[in-house]
Formats: C-alpha cells, sequence, structure tokens
C-alpha cells in the first residue's frame, strides 16, 4: 500500500481497529496505536509517512527485518502451490523444516510438534512432558513469562498471570539468576549461587519423583532481560539429569540469533530435553512454533498416542517460511552479525550508564539487550512507567518496548553500528527525562 499523508486517512485506520477490534494487555480506551502501513528493513511507516525505526523488532520476533524478499518469496510461491494442508498429511515444506530445525538444535533433539506460535508451543510441551515422565508438578521461575494460554500463564511468573487464577495446577515458582537484584542480598564479588542451591532445595520441598520437568527462558525476556551466570544453565542441566527432571528452555524470544547462537543455551553448550520456540523461526512473517524433543522422548511416541492437535499443526505456508527465514540466516550471517554488533553495543550501553545518572544497570548478550532505569543508583529504586520517555521516543520515531522500569534495546539482526548509533541516540537524549527524576 502506498504512503498516504492525510490525517483523515491514519485516524480511520486507527478509529477502525479501535472499534473493532481488541488490543493485548491494553484498556482499551487508552489504545493510541500506531497506524502502520509499510516496513522495509529495520523501519517501518506510518499513514502519515512517518519512519520509525523499529528498535525492538515489532515484538522480539522480526529478526531478518521488515520484508526480506526472500521470506516474502517462499511465502507467494508456497500460496500458488498449496496454501493449506490437513495436519495428518505430508508436506514437503513441513519436512525440510523439520529437518532443518534438527541439524541446528543442540545435542540429540531432533523432531518437532509444529503449532501457531510460543504459549501453544509450552502447552504442548508441558503436555509431553507429563506424558514422558507419569508426573505431575511444573517448575518455572518468578520472572518468567510463557505466554496467555491456560498452561502457559501458569508456567509464567511475573504479574500478569494473577488476574485470570485459578489457572493450571501442578505449577511450582522459584526465584532468578538476577545478578542486579539478587533476591538472597549477595553481590556478584559475594555471591557462592544460591540461586541454583536455591532450585535444589525446591525440589526437594516439592517431591523429586513429582516434577516433570522445569521450565526456563534461555535468557529471561520481558522481565527484565536477566542473562544468568555462565555456570546456571549448566548446574541447572546436572540437577534435572540426577532426579529425572526434563529440562524445558523456553527459546521464543532468546532463540533464532538473537544472542548471536540459534538458541541461548547453546552460550553454555547446554543441550535441554526440549526446545520450545516461534517468534524468529519465521521472523513473525507467518504464525509459527515448535517443540523441539530429543530422541527419546521422540521414540517414546513410536507406540504411544501422541495427545496433541491442532488444526494448522505443520501448516503448509508456515513452514516454507520457517525454511526461507532459516535460510536467510545462514546466507546473511545474521548470527555472526549479532555476535560482532552485539559487542559494539554492549560498549554503548555500559559507555550510556557511566553517563546517566538513571541508568542503573545494562545487561546485554548478541542483539538483546535492555537497560534499567532508576532514580538512585545505590537504592536501585526504579522509575516505573517509563511514560514519559515512551512518549518521546515514539514522538521521536523510535519504537521499542518498555516493561516497568525496563527499556529494551532488541533490533533486527540486519543492523549496522550506523543504524544502532541512530538509535541509540534518540535514547540517550530521552534519559534527560530520566536523569531530572533521580534522587540528589
Amino acid at each position: 500500500m502506498a504512503l498516504q499523508n492525510d490525517n483523515q486517512y491514519s485516524r480511520q485506520i486507527v478509529e477502525k481497529n479501535k472499534e473493532y477490534t481488541f488490543f493485548s494487555w491494553s484498556v482499551q480506551s487508552a489504545v493510541n496505536p500506531i497506524p502502520m502501513v509499510k516496513a522495509q528493513g529495520i523501519y517501518f511507516w506510518d499513514a502519515d509517512g512517518k519512519r520509525y525505526l523499529d528498535f525492538s523488532s515489532q515484538l522480539m520476533n522480526m529478526n531478518v527485518g521488515h520484508q526480506h524478499p526472500k521470506v516474502v518469496r517462499a511465502i507467494q510461491e508456497q500460496a500458488g502451490t498449496l496454501s493449506y494442508a490437513h495436519p495428518g498429511v505430508a508436506t514437503e515444506p513441513r519436512g525440510l523444516l523439520g529437518e532443518k530445525i534438527a541439524q541446528i538444535s543442540p545435542g540429540n533433539l531432533k523432531k518437532s510438534f509444529f503449532c501457531l506460535g510460543g504459549a501453544e508451543a509450552n502447552e504442548n510441551a508441558i503436555k509431553i512432558a507429563r506424558f514422558y515422565t507419569g508426573r505431575h508438578k511444573i517448575m518455572a521461575r518468578y520472572r518468567s513469562y510463557h505466554g496467555a494460554t491456560h498452561g502457559a500463564i501458569a508456567l509464567t511468573g511475573d504479574y500478569r498471570r494473577l488476574p485470570v487464577e485459578p489457572a493450571m495446577p501442578g505449577v511450582v515458582h522459584f526465584l532468578d539468576p538476577y545478578c542486579y537484584r539478587c533476591p538472597f542480598g549477595w553481590t556478584k564479588d559475594s555471591c557462592h549461587r544460591e540461586c541454583i542451591s536455591h532450585v535444589e532445595e525446591i525440589i526437594q520441598y516439592e517431591g523429586p519423583d513429582q516434577i516433570a520437568a522445569i521450565f526456563m527462558e534461555g535468557v529471561t525476556g520481558s522481565n527484565g532481560l536477566i542473562v544468568p551466570p555462565d555456570d546456571y544453565w549448566p548446574r541447572v542441566r546436572e540437577i534435572c539429569t540426577k532426579n529425572g527432571i526434563l529440562l524445558v528452555s523456553d527459546e521464543v524470544m532468546s532463540g533464532w540469533g538473537r544472542t548471536g547462537k540459534w538458541f541461548a543455551v547453546d552460550h553454555w553448550n547446554v543441550v535441554p530435553d526440549m526446545i520450545t520456540t516461534a517468534k524468529g523461526i519465521t521472523s513473525g512473517y507467518v504464525p509459527l512454533g515448535a517443540v523441539i524433543v530429543s530422541e527419546p522422548i521422540a521414540d517414546f511416541f513410536n507406540d504411544r498416542m501422541l495427545y496433541c492437535g491442532l488444526t494448522y499443526s505443520g501448516h503448509p505456508l508456515a513452514c516454507a517460511a520457517g525454511i526461507a527465514t532459516i535460510e536467510a540466516y545462514e546466507e546473511d550471517a545474521l548470527l555472526e552479525n549479532a555476535t560482532q554488533v552485539g559487542k559494539y553495543l554492549g560498549a554503548r550501553l555500559e559507555a550510556i550508564k557511566n553517563a546517566h545518572a538513571s541508568v542503573g544497570d545494562v545487561r546485554y548478550i548478541g542483539l538483546f539487550s535492555a537497560l534499567e532505569i532508576v532514580s538512585n543508583k545505590l537504592t536501585k529504586s526504579p522509575v516505573d512507567p517509563l511514560v514519559e520517555t515512551a512518549k518521546y521516543l515514539k514522538a521521536n520515531g523510535l519504537f521499542t518496548f518498555n516493561f516497568h522500569n525496563i527499556l529494551f534495546v532488541v533490533p533486527p539482526l540486519c543492523i549496522t553500528t550506523e543504524q544502532l548509533d541512530e538509535g541509540l541516540s534518540i535514547i540517550e537524549r530521552s534519559l534527560a527525562i530520566t536523569d531530572a527524576l533521580c534522587e540528589a
């Protein structure tokens, strides 16, 4: 659609959306959406012709950038051949995508169950874990988000689960490796990895023979972008193995090159029993999620019923988009770019932290990063919510995600250092708002 510098056209788009559709996680009367009509690379435009730098990859999923010609072409060609297939039939794109995922997944993770998104992936992983182990309980962290459906929201540890409780029974939450705000009161210098011994303690309280699986985000996403200590994932892996508990890495947000590796757990050479994923698998071009399971779990269902089913499982358009997206990662060297530009991003964020009174901490791995905004660096009192900051960024053509006092920098993996500087300069100017709130 061609851009139209017509305020009436822009208002019409917004009004129809607000009148006839719901917006996620919003008080509907307060919604003020951007009327988005066009996108390319790391930018998109509204109906009035205003350009925005996409610093959150939409919802941390547009990893290959907007309108990548290879992915667009794959969708077009597949639509012209076979647009839909019953989930019980075999198709070429379904098999090829499954094979490709097996090739890039760690260790013996081989077989995929396809679904439509991250929440569905976690829902089905819960069922698979319970079928395979014969156990009921599931453990997940408090600072986590695993989706908004019934089981996935029960896994979710943050406050978003509270309005829909009682949710699925059997979920037990535990504390996080949040070094900046250590729940055990330690500093990085005094820490004895209580965050790990805490996991073992909870397992003993709940009964090791009762716990089917532990779900953890590879790197915690919306709840603060928490990068764990290097020994955290390996030691949790050991704990799970010792107790016969499945380890599930939720890589919905942290997978697909976001951290500079195919999956975040690859940084620590950990092989989980299952990976749940979505978002970057197609970069959002077509809805697709997957549960990737190890060979022993796959073999378990060779002579047992898999009680999982979806009308759109293995959707040909989605699978074709997934194949093209993975090829785009490889051909455009996007994982390498995420690593290289990510190092530059980390250095820039550290400089920003040192220069601004309101930046308490910065956390980053690849092109997965965030700034934690505080009013006092000593007390770490959060500046929450970042309403005025968000308004400034939007007004100045920067589109990004903020959650409470966390400001995210999660651009498409195709971004250059020059484009990164463009966005960071807007963020730096916005920090004058939060710096002014800092306690003397």
